[in-house]
């Protein structure tokens, strides 16, 4: 494993540790518990029952894969990319409603 990364070039090996110092803060997202819930489900994933696959992408859903893509993106990416990709919220306030 070491070999492989020797032979990446330094941007590359930095590009990755960025990520999964992004992935780290996005786990974080979740509890210990939910961790560990998620690990399991992944491990079994071909057999899951679909109240378990619910599960699995209701956990996956507090991880905002979404954000995290687009914070990715936003990383790896040598111009500034649009506010909608990196899910870094809009200039615009929306109107609130009052009833």
């Amino acid at each position: 494993m070491f070999r492989t990364v020797r032979r990446l070039p330094l941007f590359k090996v930095i590009a990755i540790l960025q990520l999964a110092l992004l992935a780290r803060r996005h786990m974080g997202a979740l509890t210990p518990a939910e961790r560990r819930r998620a690990a399991r489900l992944v491990r079994n994933a071909r057999t899951l029952t679909p109240a378990e696959r619910h599960e699995l992408i209701d956990i996956a859903g507090k991880l905002e894969p979404r954000a995290f893509a687009g914070a990715a993106a936003d990383h790896l990416s040598p111009v500034p990319l649009p506010r909608r990709v990196t899910g870094r919220g809009s200039k615009r306030k929306t109107p609130s409603r009052s009833h």
